[in-house]
């Protein structure tokens, strides 16, 4: 009787589960660390290829061995338990077998982004009070210059060519190795190849047992207020969504193989596109650098049977040229990051159709404090705003604003997530920790997102719009009020606002507006200041793709600045221009 009213129960706090068919509700989850679920696949499928990279193939039995390597070297150079190591890498192999090794040893994985400008990395190394890190070779510059202002002992620097073929590697050399000066008689500075020759030295243990809820890796965001946040994710965030996602996705099955485009410093990167497909013996195809131009060729020469991307890596597939057949290898098309517009899947949806494809684009649903993914929508339901079916063991609801009060059933609210994804917290911000982690009446630790949705009559959860201000560009967060205290901080500048603009294939681009004081005209040259203010703070995927001066700004009838009467002209604008 008892067990009857438990499964009533759980069918109204989960009506999704009528969509589940022989999925089950509920899951198991190991007890150690993300490093132990990848050494288990490689102990059921050693020979499987792990990942490949510019063509070269890793099995799981050698890239566990290269982990191996990696931590005794990390030990070797001091590293101790719970010490943070910054990862500031594209998806390269010394980038993820990085990321396993500093799990192996105990360590924290602090993981930025190697675009970020030198203001925004001091931020996230000293937030982290990192004392290691591992640069790419063509961001180096930028962290040597923050030797004096941060706690870092070591930089180790990984070039991009480091496990391409003789062919790639001598043309990296060319156009841009050979441009990259690293000083030969620092020993802060050690080039990756010697880093791992030291290892040798090494005899003492060098696999830390981790359990479940000891925290794994930090990621960064914008919070809920806009500036920089790092999220402190757990062994069992990750662990928990590669056993997840495996569960639900019917063409996760070992060998099968991932297109990892989405880099590894974003959740969606890290935890869908290399951590999940490693849970269960599937292969990496490491993309460091995306260029949609050439994402036929990619395709042609990878063969991926699976795609996780954002709506714009989709519109770039749109313009490639490609064959009958040359699709046919693609089993399952997922899509995050930002909200897919109907246009834009059934375009897709035809061309992976056209291309010999039996994949149907789904859309998946996740924030960084989720671990990257909490649902995902049925294979053959494509209602518009639909993000679909939350994932074993997650529960969402969706409350009235500012109250833990469930709002009915078709009525927009903000949305609330509890389960085995969500975040440990934010770094050193306990007030924006319990500002997003709140507990409810009913004993669940719910993470309010921000978002706006509504459960649907078909038991499925659908997006309706942010609450808070956000632009995404190409997949990527810009936080308008975190640019807006940059710009406010220039002598002339009276005040300001941003918004996001369209853009014919990043989705949406920033875009600022600026008053001046009295007693300053615009001008090019307080433009460029204003410039060169921003790339000192603020990575390059996130700088204003246009300025404009005006006398003054519209406001609310509260005083506020009606951001969104800018947002209409804009659209406005758009139109006009492309009839």
């Amino acid at each position: 009787m008892r067990k009857s009213k438990q499964m009533k129960l759980d069918k109204e706090q989960r009506p999704w589960l009528k969509h589940y068919g022989d999925v089950p509700a509920n899951l198991k989850y190991p007890d150690y660390a993300m490093v132990d679920m990848v050494m288990e696949s490689a102990t059921k499928w050693p020979n499987n290829v792990a990942y490949s990279y510019y063509g070269g193939k890793v099995t799981y039995r050698e890239f566990v061995e290269k982990i191996k390597v990696t931590a005794r070297a990390l030990k070797n150079h001091g590293i101790k338990e719970n010490d943070k190591v910054t990862i500031c890498m594209p998806n390269t192999p010394e980038g993820i077998t990085m990321v396993y090794a500093v799990n192996m040893v105990g360590a924290i994985c602090n993981m930025v982004h190697p675009l970020s400008s030198e203001k925004e990395l001091e931020y996230y190394i000293n937030a982290a009070d990192s004392k290691f890190i591992l640069v790419i070779d063509v961001a180096f510059e930028k962290i040597y210059k923050l030797k004096d202002s941060t706690n870092l002992k070591k930089i180790i620097v990984a070039k991009a060519s480091g496990e391409m073929n003789l062919a790639m590697s001598s043309a990296y050399w060319m156009l841009k190795g050979r441009k990259i000066k690293i000083p030969k008689d620092d020993s802060t500075v050690i080039m990756w190849e010697d880093f791992i020759h030291n290892s040798k030295g090494y005899q003492g243990e060098y696999h830390e047992k981790r359990k479940a809820y000891d925290p794994a890796v930090i990621l960064y965001s914008g919070g809920t207020t806009g500036s920089p946040k790092g999220i402190l994710l757990s062994n069992l965030n990750f662990n928990a969504l590669g056993i997840m996602a495996t569960t639900v996705i019917d063409q996760a099955v070992p060998g099968a193989t991932v297109l990892s485009i989405l880099p590894i410093f974003h959740g969606f990167g890290l935890g869908v596109c290399i951590h999940t497909p490693l849970c269960i013996g599937m292969g990496c195809i490491l993309i460091p650098q995306f260029n949609y131009k050439k994402f036929g060729d990619i395709i042609r020469k990878n063969q991926p049977n699976f795609i996780a991307g954002v709506p714009t890596l989709y519109e770039g597939l749109l313009e490639n040229n490609m064959g009958a057949n040359d699709l046919a290898c693609v089993k399952a098309a997922i899509c995050g990051g930002d909200a897919l517009n109907k246009t834009l899947r059934d375009k897709v949806n035809s061309y992976l159709e056209e291309h010999g494809s039996t994949a149907k684009i789904r859309v998946g649903y996740g924030l960084t404090e989720s671990t990257g993914a909490t649902c995902l929508s049925p294979e053959h339901i494509f209602n518009d705003g639909l993000i679909g079916a939350p994932f074993p063991d997650i529960y969402f609801k969706i409350v009235i604003p500012d109250t833990h009060e469930k709002a009915p059933v078709g009525i927009d609210g903000e949305i609330c997530i509890s389960g085995p994804l969500v975040m440990m917290g934010y770094l050193n911000d306990d007030a924006e920790t319990m500002h997003a982690l709140r507990y409810h009446e009913d004993g669940k630790l719910w993470l309010h997102t921000g978002d706006v949705g509504y459960l649907g009559e078909d038991g499925l959860i659908y997006f309706s719009q942010r609450i808070k201000r956000i632009i995404i560009s190409s997949g990527y967060n810009i936080y308008p009020t975190y640019l807006e205290t940059i710009i406010n901080s220039h002598d002339a500048v009276l005040t300001s606002t941003v918004i996001g603009i369209p853009h014919s294939y990043k989705g949406q681009v920033a875009k600022a507006f600026i008053v001046l004081k009295d007693g300053y005209k615009a001008s090019k040259q307080i433009e460029k200041e204003i410039k060169e203010l921003l790339t000192k703070h603020v990575a390059k995927y996130a700088l204003p793709a246009e300025y404009e001066f005006r006398d003054k700004l519209p406001k609310t009838l509260v005083g506020k600045v009606a951001f969104r009467e800018l947002e209409k002209e804009e659209n406005e604008k758009k139109k006009s221009s492309n009839k």
